[in-house]
């Protein structure tokens, strides 16, 4: 027996990164402007990296609660009382390790080996790679692409639900497509998830991200107290906080020991200096949030109609998240011409073939970074895409 045969079968069947395996082709390149990952080119501001440095120093160190601190779990509070003008309690919150540890306790927590899961694609591969290392079987149901807008086809998701459906798992706005659930969307998915006993999973990351004014609809907008809903969540991309790997999950209080449990067997609580900076974050960072996605919609705009007036790529301005979407005339493997426009470009993007069923023959360029970058980056592209 080989060392690797010796491995867990569902361990060795967990994928490599169809993104990271571009990133490692090329990271560290002399000019290269990346676009490939999911996050923009600011540091965390001062105001909360000084917080947790204070917090360290002051020695908080230790073991601490495996749910979240309780000022932590109390800004959460304020921030959806604020921000979506939903009255919770800090018994709603659990602190993770991550938006995407909070995304893998979810799975785990409602569903069992040889359950299905529902996902819409293209979607972020780490939603059915968490289900598959789970033991969950993970569906997907495509989104409708025409004339460059992406869609929900409500006949499809229902038509996906079987005897061993156990969630939904909803993110809208969508990373990869931007594609963004209206209100209207969003009561058709809780009625069907409510006819058939279904959990959601909820990934609202990129509400603020949303380009039409306001924010996203949610479904903190259309849910009861009975429904079955877990919402993910992160500090990651409206703090620029993607390396500190905090995240939080909101759940009904009843199952609060059994999240309480899963985080205890997973990390034991996430760094309480780390947690310090999160309050900070929620309690003084709302204009750092707004010039944020101020500074996306610009940068969206440069980007997307640069790319546009080519007439060789379809794609429309996304509605919300940070991603343009780009279907690129002649490109028929996104891997290959990934590593393509990497070599000739200076560009990297992640090739669709990353992100699932209808992704495979698209680009995702995160266009949240110094505009003159982007503006930049979308001057390589026109010349490779018009010299193909």
């Amino acid at each position: 027996m080989t060392i690797m045969s010796s491995l867990s079968p569902r361990a060795l069947s967990a994928p490599e990164s169809g993104i990271v395996e571009v990133v490692n082709y090329a990271r560290g390149r002399e000019g290269l402007i990346p676009l490939w990952v999911g996050e923009g080119d600011l540091p965390t501001p001062d105001f909360i990296s000084r917080e947790a440095a204070e917090a360290l120093t002051a020695g908080e160190t230790f073991y601490t609660w495996q749910r979240g601190i309780p000022p932590l779990r109390e800004a959460l509070v304020r921030y959806y009382q604020r921000r979506f003008q939903k009255t919770l309690s800090p018994e709603n919150f659990y602190v993770a390790g991550s938006g995407m540890q909070a995304i893998k306790l979810a799975i785990e927590a409602i569903t069992s080996p040889g359950d299905e899961m529902i996902l819409l694609t293209p979607a972020w591969p780490n939603f059915a790679a968490a289900a598959d290392l789970s033991g969950a079987r993970p569906i997907s149901v495509p989104l409708h692409f025409a004339n460059g807008k992406w869609r929900l086809d409500l006949d499809r998701l229902e038509a996906a639900v079987g005897e061993r459906t156990r969630a939904l798992f909803i993110n809208t706005p969508s990373n990869p497509t931007g594609w963004t659930a209206s209100r209207e969307d969003l009561a058709a998915i809780l009625a069907l998830a409510r006819k058939h006993g279904l959990w959601i999973i909820a990934d609202e990351i990129y509400a603020l991200y949303y380009y039409l004014g306001g924010r996203a609809s949610s479904f903190f907008d259309l849910a009861e107290e009975d429904d079955r809903i877990l919402f993910v969540n992160s500090f990651s991309k409206n703090w620029a906080m993607t390396g500190w790997r905090v995240g939080w999950i909101v759940a009904p209080p009843a199952i609060g020991q059994v999240l309480e449990n899963l985080i205890q067997y997973s990390t034991s609580g996430v760094a309480q200096f780390m947690q310090r900076g999160a309050v900070a974050a929620l309690d003084e960072g709302d204009g750092f949030v707004d010039e944020n996605v101020a500074r996306a919609r610009a940068n969206r705009d440069h980007f997307c109609d640069a790319l546009i007036t080519t007439n060789r790529v379809e794609t429309l301005k996304p509605d919300g998240a940070l991603y343009a979407f780009l279907k690129i005339d002649g490109v028929t493997d996104s891997r290959q011409a990934a590593i393509d426009i990497v070599d000739k470009s200076g560009v990297g993007l992640a090739p669709g073939t990353a992100f699932g069923k209808g992704g495979e023959l698209f680009m995702r360029a995160c266009f949240l970074r110094d505009p003159a970058q982007i503006a930049e980056a979308a001057e390589r592209l026109r010349a490779y895409i018009l010299a193909r």
